[in-house]
């Protein structure tokens, strides 16, 4: 049985989730893409149509005969991913076009046999995930049994801004990403605990994951992390000192700081204010203002708090309505770091004459 986030359905033979570069197979009319979608199921045709509605079209195969499929799905989509742990249960072979997004499987257990184009077959396993680019004829040559694996699909348009953003420059030709990601250690061990995490918290309704305020932040993290943990000509930029100077830009995020600082900012946003990378403003904010963005919008924000608590009626108004007002998703942690700012509990400062 099928659970959909939005409409309580699979979304039947719905649309591939906004991909459209799959060639190889007809053209279907869209469907809303659902935010959430969990399957378990035996049958073929379903497991196509969930994979096809959050993901791509594909032909699914089963490899053996006599074997019967077990498929176990969950899939759900963050901003520009789409993240999910999945297990056929079976054997099997899939065939996609075009997937029209950047793409990382990330076994937990058992391995992936694949190839893009007429590229030999490589190897996932749970030392080493499996990256795909948007273009390029798609196969899991030998999806087998044991194998279940957390699948990770990225907008390529907002991957390519995000490094931009990063590196301070335009890209002048395709960003291509290196086929493997190790796993062992380093940025890529960590982006994959990271991704382990979302895609356990993200079918929490009443979870962090679905404040605006982290929701942005976990987006930021998660498209940094790829391109950190990933091989291309642009990962010696990341790593190379920032000039000096831009006190314009960073004036500039300052006031639009104080303007709004209950908008739920990420610091790619921020950089964009300023019209600099991300990895300059974090930087040159810090030399000029002896903080990083973020930390800065929340100073803002508890003085905000506390200027609203100071003139609230402790009568008609809470300390976790005035917190979350401003942005501050944790009572407990605000708590504390409002007494560590202010030396008192907001709770004394509500009732103080």
């Amino acid at each position: 049985m099928a659970e959909n986030g939005e409409n309580g359905g699979n979304g039947g033979n719905g649309g591939n989730g906004g991909n459209g570069r799959n060639g190889e197979f007809p053209e279907r009319a869209a469907a809303p893409a659902p935010a959430r979608l969990v399957l378990r199921t035996t049958d073929l045709d379903e497991a196509r149509a969930a994979i096809g509605t959050m993901y791509y079209d594909t032909r699914i195969d089963l490899l053996g005969a006599g074997h019967r499929l077990d498929a176990d799905f969950t899939m759900a989509r963050l901003g520009p991913f789409t993240v999910g742990e999945l297990c056929c249960g079976a054997d099997v072979r899939m065939r996609f076009g075009d997937l029209g997004a950047y793409h990382v499987d990330l076994p937990l257990s058992g391995r992936l046999a694949w190839r893009q184009s007429p590229r030999d077959t490589r190897l996932a396993t749970a030392a080493r995930a499996g990256v795909f680019q948007p273009e390029g004829r798609t196969t899991l040559e030998r999806w087998d049994r044991a194998c279940r694996l957390l699948a990770v699909k990225v907008d390529p348009r907002v991957l390519v801004r995000h490094l931009e953003g990063l590196i301070g420059d335009s890209l002048r030709t395709p960003l291509r990403l290196a086929p493997t990601m190790d796993l062992t250690c380093g940025p890529g061990r960590s982006w994959a605990r990271l991704v382990r995490l979302v895609t356990d918290e993200i079918g929490d309704d009443r979870g962090l994951l679905h404040q605006p305020l982290l929701a942005a932040g976990v987006r930021d993290a998660l498209l940094t992390g790829l391109l950190l943990a990933t091989g291309h000509p642009w990962r010696e930029a990341l790593d190379r000192p920032v000039p000096q100077g831009f006190v314009r830009p960073v004036k500039r995020v300052v006031d639009v700081i104080r303007a709004r600082p209950e908008h739920p900012y990420t610091t790619s946003e921020l950089a964009e204010v300023g019209g600099v990378s991300a990895r300059w403003l974090q930087e040159v904010f810090r030399r000029q203002v002896g903080t990083t963005p973020m930390a800065y919008l929340r100073d803002v924000r508890m003085e905000r708090v506390r200027e609203e608590l100071l003139h609230a009626d402790p009568e008609a108004t809470t300390v976790s309505e005035v917190a979350y007002r401003w942005g501050f998703g944790h009572l407990g942690r605000f708590a504390e770091r409002y007494r560590s700012r202010f030396g008192e509990l907001p709770s004394h400062t509500l009732r103080s004459p």
